[in-house]
């Protein structure tokens, strides 16, 4: 498996693991699936925003996609990333989506980000595990802030300081 940059070529099976996602977990709160096209135009605002959007891959088979952008729309939050991290149904439990986090984190600290978000399910420990694992801290819970499945979701957040600088650049 290695670590490499999406391409066009892989928006199809990108849009397949999104909406898994979307059908079959909590990993993502929307409840409409979407195509190819929607996630060309998605990758290309990641893209021209300056936003990475990466894929795992094994040989030429997309295992998983990860990507982070902007937290909150207002300057005062330039510094910091919400990131975003899908996995294949089938290769869950590879270690895969630690991969693509250290990827993240990596390109992040490169392009100067002090804090990187992580917005996570409540009841999903293992998700919650791999970013403690990884050095995030829980920062907080919002309880009952969204709905899927027929039943309310809890909301952790997570954050890793990137970098100790002690005012902003």
């Amino acid at each position: 498996m290695h670590i490499r940059d999406a391409e066009i070529a892989d928006l199809e099976t990108i849009a397949d693991i999104y909406n898994d996602a979307v059908v079959n977990t909590t990993a993502i709160w929307n409840e409409t699936v979407v195509d190819v096209d929607d996630r060309a135009v998605w990758m290309a605002e990641r893209l021209r925003g300056g936003y990475p959007v990466i894929v795992a891959a094994d040989d030429s088979e997309v295992l998983g996609y990860a990507t982070f952008g902007p937290w909150r729309p207002h300057d005062g939050y330039r510094h910091t990333v919400e990131h975003s991290v899908y996995v294949r149904g089938d290769q869950r439990g590879r270690g895969i989506g630690k991969a693509l986090m250290l990827e993240l984190i990596a390109r992040a600290r490169t392009n100067g980000t002090h804090v990187m978000i992580a917005a996570v399910e409540s009841e999903n420990q293992g998700s919650i595990a791999l970013h403690e694992r990884l050095g995030f801290v829980q920062t907080g819970r919002l309880p009952q802030v969204g709905a899927k499945f027929g039943r309310w979701l809890d909301l952790t957040f997570l954050q890793l300081n990137l970098d100790d600088r002690p005012t902003p650049a």
